[in-house]
């Protein structure tokens, strides 16, 4: 399936909210915590046993990013945000079967396995279609579509939080939240699968520069490159600095002022929770649209170095100062959330548009391992260290030091980044040719 080649004067604004339609839809993986309690309750899990349907959604949004980005390349935006939607809400319905037979193990199968393909694919579906709609900003572009997924929980969270508190947070009453979510999904998501349109010609822009201008790097070629994985340490190190606060926010801000003359209450922990959200998703269009005007490599020093500082600053003094550690918390959740978006037009960058959404997929296995690191570090040492007796803020000082560590070694990895070798690069005729072929296809 090939999207429709846009009709003269169709503006290209109306690209990125087709792709802000799946973005926020996905998003809601970020509100997985809604159900976790209810599930514990209704089927007798665990809280290890709640989360696996997390965890194997980002699991599996990585390997289908990666293993599927070539086939979105290749079939187009409007083929993969189908395959998103298809995935995604068979995802919840699935689920929703699992819930009313109090068969866990479909839940894990429909959210963890089936929705996260959708997660995935749904993830790069527009990202190479923005770039070449927005060649002259990439960041801005795909930072506004990224920004979805960030926020997709402010509007999930609530949502099934009142969904619960209506149905019942029995296994119906989760079973009919389910259903609700694959169904609303699927309508808002189809939005975006009739309202993405690729460009008639290499310029939507007049006068801009063409989507093929610069060097051009099969997905192939690109991970036989230094640059790429210069680039995945670049963004793993990030993501897991970023989600070594983001997945213990509450218990992290409680610990840190336990000992203190002001504790902080469980309603403060969630507004901390939901301010962190609000900067990783603010990150996520104004750090990327800020790289358009500095360049993708200066962006990156600023969210590895200042990111490495604030750490310090919360190691240092963080207990002694609740404005001093939500401030520098926030910043670094904006730098997660910027990194993400623009991690794409960094790519663009180094290896051209012709294959560029398959390459962030292949990219996104960074993520994955973050997603397992960071978590692992923070809660592990947490747990050594009132093992030991210790409590409060000293429970976080080691993991704190190994999360400055980790992103001075994406600081280094950055600053290794140079232009592709032009060994890798596509002949031109082959360029032209695949242009030639897409928009053929198109028609």
């Amino acid at each position: 399936m090939s999207p429709p080649v846009a009709p003269p004067g169709w503006s290209r604004w109306l690209v990125p909210p087709a792709a802000l339609s799946v973005h926020l839809s996905i998003g809601q993986a970020y509100a997985w915590s809604v159900f976790k309690p209810p599930l514990e309750s209704a089927l007798g899990l665990s809280g290890t046993q709640s989360a696996l349907p997390f965890q194997l959604g980002i699991v599996m949004l990585g390997l289908s990013a990666a293993f599927g980005g070539t086939l979105v390349e290749r079939n187009g935006p409007r083929w993969a945000m189908t395959v998103a939607l298809v995935c995604f809400s068979s995802g919840f319905l699935l689920s929703a079967l699992g819930a009313s037979l109090e068969q866990y193990w479909l839940i894990v199968l429909g959210y963890g396995f089936v929705g996260g393909i959708g997660l995935g694919i749904g993830y790069i579906s527009p990202v190479s279609t923005l770039i070449k709609w927005f060649p002259d900003r990439p960041g801005m572009a795909t930072g506004i579509a990224i920004m979805g997924f960030g926020g997709g929980a402010l509007i999930a969270s609530p949502w099934s939080a009142q969904m619960l508190e209506s149905f019942g947070g029995d296994s119906t009453g989760i079973a009919l939240a389910f259903l609700v979510h694959g169904l609303s999904y699927a309508v808002f998501m189809l939005l975006g699968v009739l309202l993405v349109r690729v460009p008639r010609t290499e310029k939507p822009v007049e006068s801009g520069p063409s989507v093929l201008a610069g060097p051009q790097v099969s997905a192939k070629q690109a991970i036989r490159t230094p640059q790429f994985w210069l680039l995945w340490i670049v963004l793993c190190m990030n993501v897991t600095a970023g989600i070594g606060i983001l997945e213990k926010a509450a218990p992290m801000i409680t610990d840190f002022f336990a000992d203190t003359s002001t504790p902080v209450s469980v309603t403060a922990a969630a507004g901390f929770v939901a301010l962190l959200s609000a900067a990783n998703m603010a990150g996520r269009i104004g750090w990327s649209s800020t790289s358009d005007l500095i360049g993708r490599k200066n962006i990156y020093r600023v969210y590895l170095g200042v990111g490495a500082a604030m750490y310090a600053l919360i190691a240092l003094f963080g207990d002694s100062s609740k404005p001093l550690f939500v401030l520098c918390a926030l910043v670094i959740l904006s730098f997660y959330g910027g990194g993400f978006a623009t991690v794409p037009a960094y790519l663009k960058d180094l290896f051209g548009t012709y294959q560029v959404g398959a390459i962030h997929g292949r990219l996104l296995t960074a993520w994955s391992t973050a997603g397992v690191l960071g978590p692992l570090i923070v809660n592990w040492i947490a747990d050594r260290q009132e093992e030991a007796g210790r409590h409060g803020a000293s429970l976080y000082g080691l993991s704190f030091v190994i999360m400055i560590g980790l992103l001075v070694v994406g600081f280094v990895a950055n600053e290794l980044v140079r232009p592709v070798d032009p060994r890798h690069h596509v002949p031109a005729p082959k360029e032209a040719a695949h242009g030639r072929r897409q928009q053929s296809e198109s028609a």
